[in-house]
């Protein structure tokens, strides 16, 4: 036994010898490099912020801060420059500590650490926006570097659950950031100029009771979007995310509205016009852009709406629902390759009137149109005993001609710039597209002979094409 006792005895110093030496061969060097050679490396050698509205913060963004050589170093000062002054402020999170200034901050040989940065910028007393700059500072074993800041500041006009009791005009000189719901009372117009930004914050929406003119061109568009104006990552901009906002609302007492050149992005409700008087025009719509709801971009009831040359693209539900009413669409493009969910309704929803009168009558034109997505077109392909016809449209789904449905092409592809997986949503189409050269002209109206860019329909062919976009030849240029 005394023998056994002293074999493990043995054993378990050498193996304790053993496991020593490994640790040690194994350990972190602790010591520090005092050595000017030594420096760090950085991810980027510039944290760009994408434009900011003043008075509030930007994004949080992030960098590394690595440490490439064996030994551990020693970073004896961070700090933010301060070059922005009065113009604004940044501060930074250095290893979970918030603030400007740092000292004494280590990093093991072979090891990195995060720098969070954030801005805050002042109002800017200029239309345009501005260019705000700063830099932090790391000192090392003597040795400074810098990384750069830079951030555009934006003026806004700001509405906050506001009232428009008497007729106004918007111009464009800065954008207008909508917080809440603004009221557009009974007989009271609201004008937009050309070019006229609004920026919609959280479930913020306009109610208009009297009337809204929203009156675009091609070389300036209306926008109407959400107030972020950051990217969700990379190049990725927030309009590829719906139910920003919540939408536009024309009640029964609204009527002889205008949306022309309107480019409306990422709402929850999308617009919604409902009327008291159908024999009267609720809502007209030229050359528009109607684009990603968390619902749907339009619904109308009994209203009389007419809509030419534009693009009704993605919608977790119906793109559009015509409950009764008068509607007109020619060379629209309805295309639904939504990116948050399945779809399970069709890009257009028809309601036509009911038995108990519930509904009112549905007389609906479609003329020199695409229909085309990942769902179905039609809730009702069956359009008998309803006054709803359909002239030269584009399908995706395969039919046939009949008395509702009119040289219509069926099993069509537009051919669509459109590129989902990498976030493409253009629904220009391509010089191959069954949509070439299909619509009738006698459908066509001057007014939407040219498109949102301004393409003639008619410069390649006595034919236009269908949808809300000419084709231009890739060889044009």
């Amino acid at each position: 036994m005394g023998y056994i006792k002293k074999m493990r005895s043995t054993t378990l110093a050498l193996l304790a010898t053993l496991l020593l030496s490994v640790i040690a061969g194994s350990c972190i060097n602790d010591d520090f490099s005092t050595s000017p050679n030594d420096v760090l490396s950085f991810s980027t050698d510039t944290l760009k912020f994408d434009t900011v509205i003043t008075l509030q913060g930007t994004a949080t963004k992030q960098f590394v801060v690595y440490n490439r050589g064996k030994k551990q170093l020693r970073i004896s000062d961070i700090h933010v420059e301060g070059l922005a002054g009065e113009a604004g402020h940044f501060n930074i999170n250095v290893d979970g500590m918030r603030g400007k200034t740092f000292s004494d901050i280590e990093v093991r040989g072979g090891d990195s650490i995060y720098v969070f940065v954030e801005g805050y910028l002042d109002e800017t007393g200029s239309d345009a926006p501005q260019r705000l700059t700063d830099r932090i500072s790391f000192t090392t074993n003597g040795v400074t570097q810098t990384v750069a800041l830079t951030a555009w500041g934006q003026d806004v006009i700001r509405i906050v659950g506001d009232t428009i009791s008497k007729s106004r005009r918007w111009s464009s000189a800065k954008p207008y950031v909508i917080y809440d719901t603004l009221y557009v009372a009974q007989g009271v117009q609201l004008r937009l100029d050309p070019g006229v930004k609004l920026l919609f914050h959280d479930k913020a929406a306009i109610r208009v009771a009297g009337m809204l003119r929203a009156m675009g061109t091609q070389e300036q568009p209306i926008v109407m979007r959400g107030d972020r104006l950051d990217h969700v990552v990379g190049d990725i901009d927030f309009d590829i995310m719906s139910g920003q906002w919540g939408g536009l609302i024309f009640p029964p007492t609204s009527s002889n509205n205008i949306l022309q050149y309107v480019d409306m992005h990422s709402s929850s409700i999308g617009i919604h016009v409902s009327t008291n008087t159908p024999t009267v025009r609720s809502l007209y719509i030229l050359n528009c852009v109607f684009h990603n709801s968390s619902t749907s971009l339009l619904t109308t009831g009994g209203a009389w709406v007419e809509a030419y040359g534009t693009e009704f693209s993605d919608a977790a539900s119906a793109l559009v629902n015509f409950i009764g009413g008068k509607i007109r669409m020619v060379n629209c493009t309805f295309a639904n390759y939504y990116l948050f969910s399945a779809l399970t309704e069709p890009m257009v929803n028809l309601f036509v009137q009911d038995d108990g009168g519930m509904v009112p009558v549905l007389d609906a034109r479609f003329d020199n149109c695409v229909l085309y997505g990942n769902t179905k077109e039609l809730n009702m392909p069956n359009l008998d005993e309803t006054n709803v016809f359909v002239h030269n449209c584009l399908f995706r789904s395969d039919g046939e001609n009949d008395g509702h449905f009119y040289d219509c092409v069926w099993k069509g592809d537009p051919k669509f710039y459109t590129v989902r997986e990498e976030y493409i949503f253009d629904y220009r189409m391509h010089d191959d597209s069954d949509a070439a050269a299909k619509g009738d002209p006698s459908l066509l109206p001057a007014e939407a002979r040219y498109d949102r860019y301004g393409i003639d329909r008619l410069a390649r062919d006595s034919r236009p094409d269908l949808g809300a976009y000419a084709i231009v030849p890739s060889n044009a240029n």
